[in-house]
């Protein structure tokens, strides 16, 4: 997708070290609410007319870009959560490695919201190391629940997520892919 693309080249900037990619003023602090709705309108051609009944996405920065997708393709969405609140009586649980955080997270989602009767959708905004994917495919191990695809507005495609992906043969699409991060800090794109 190109808009998001040039977004990236222009207004992102990483840290070579630690592969750690920063678009803080249009997706992970500050939101771009036009740029979103692009997005979730590419995510709802590419996962159109496959059955989905359920987008899933994990906190945080997944939920805009999921919303807008869900209240393009007219579905529900539900975000995992990174800890497991008093609210929730029974919870199917996993783990994810936080990138950003350098550290592991216990995570749910209740019961009610993802059964064997769901086919999901899970957007999130980065597809890195496949932690938060490993996630949502054990979260849907234990619950029944069929993974129909995966949607990522970034991948780090010099990372092991697509191929953890593929060799899970999940199918996923990123609408953008960096290829590169540069010892200056700028960043390649496919």
């Amino acid at each position: 997708m190109e808009e998001l693309k040039q977004r990236i080249l222009t207004e992102g900037c990483a840290k070579s070290e630690g592969g750690i990619v920063l678009v803080s003023s249009f997706l992970n602090h500050q939101l771009d609410p036009e740029l979103m709705m692009h997005c979730a309108e590419e995510f709802a051609r590419l996962f159109k007319d496959q059955g989905i009944n359920k987008i899933v996405t994990i906190e945080a920065s997944g939920i805009a870009p999921a919303i807008m997708t869900g209240f393009l393709m007219h579905l529900p969405v539900v975000f995992i959560k990174k800890k497991i609140p008093k609210t929730v009586d029974e919870s199917w649980k996993s783990w994810v490695w936080s990138f950003t955080r350098d550290g592991e997270t216990t995570v749910c989602i209740d019961r009610k919201f993802l059964t064997e009767n769901d086919r999901i959708l899970f957007l999130d905004d980065f597809l890195a190391d496949g932690h938060a994917s490993g996630s949502i495919i054990h979260l849907c191990r234990q619950s029944g629940a069929q993974i129909v695809g995966m949607g990522f507005l970034i991948e780090k495609g010099f990372a092991g997520g697509g191929q953890f992906l593929r060799d899970h043969n999940i199918k996923y699409h990123a609408l953008a892919t960096i290829t590169r991060i540069n010892e200056d800090g700028s960043i390649e794109i496919a």
